[in-house]
């Protein structure tokens, strides 16, 4: 049978939204102080009208999961962290910041591109029923049953969660890229899938310890950045952040295959709030 021609081949249809999941963005600015002494009492108050302005999207032009911080220490005053299908919506939010009569005041510090995804180690209902066998429970047993009918609907809850996630209204915020390490000692790329997800597991069993007080979102940067992936960290306390992060590098997939890029951290502020915290107007 002949191939197509090229030219007759039928192509994939194109498009910016991922099969699955959503864009994100994440966002660190500083405000230039200089700049600012400069701007007339006129045209900072009107700078501060389209800062408000652009951060508080109509629905239309909103992304589907939009939150600000104010974040602490020399790396930025400020950050936004956003998702969508679109991307350009995303981006397009950030240059009409940058387009505002604020723009010329702020000096965009860091940001990270990504993609939600749900994680290979977490068990489809299929590969999950398989272990219960594996370890004994007969599929016709009522205890096999229930267990699998649980966890069918927990799955669709932490998918979904992955893939198009409600971000959480918690005052603590962190985020940090990291890669995994390709070291001749520890190369985490040259592992078998089962190390692999033994590891990931350990790590796994390390964070629901602090379910209540810690929530997080993945998002994969690989293909997309410098960094393969994002993590993002909300707290009841920032007491919690501190001690997730240092309770989970003594996992094993951490300590001896995992690299940290620079850590933000923050709180949650309207826009309002953070042109008062950082004395803006």
């Amino acid at each position: 049978m002949m191939s197509q021609h090229p030219e007759t081949a039928p192509r994939p249809a194109i498009s910016l939204q991922p099969e699955e999941g959503w864009h994100c963005q994440h966002w660190f600015y500083r405000f230039d102080r200089q700049a600012l002494r400069r701007l007339s009492p006129a045209e900072r108050k009107q700078a501060c009208e389209e800062f408000l302005a652009v951060l508080s999207p109509s629905p239309e032009s909103a992304p589907a999961r939009f939150q600000s911080y104010v974040i602490m220490g020399h790396k930025a005053d400020f950050g936004l962290m956003m998702l969508d299908a679109d991307p350009l919506k995303l981006n397009g939010l950030h240059h009409r910041l940058m387009g505002s009569a604020m723009g010329a005041a702020l000096i965009p510090t860091w940001s990270f591109v990504s993609l939600t995804e749900v994680s290979e180690y977490l068990h489809t209902p299929e590969a999950y029923a398989e272990r219960l066998q594996k370890e004994g429970l007969s599929p016709e047993s009522p205890e096999f049953l229930q267990r699998t009918s649980q966890y069918a609907k927990r799955y669709e809850i932490m998918r979904k969660q992955r893939l198009n996630p409600d971000l959480p209204d918690w005052p603590a915020f962190c985020f940090y890229p990291m890669n995994k390490r390709r070291r001749p000692e520890a190369n985490w790329f040259m592992l078998n899938f089962e190390e692999r997800e033994r590891l990931m597991a350990e790590h796994g069993e390390t964070g629901m310890k602090f379910a209540g007080r810690v929530t997080q979102l993945v998002t994969v940067g690989i293909g997309l950045e410098d960094w393969e992936w994002g993590v993002t960290l909300w707290a009841r306390n920032p007491q919690y952040l501190k001690d997730i992060v240092y309770r989970m590098r003594f996992d094993e997939a951490s300590a001896r295959y995992a690299d940290f890029g620079p850590f933000y951290s923050g709180y949650r502020a309207s826009p309002e709030q953070i042109l008062d915290h950082c004395g803006i107007r």
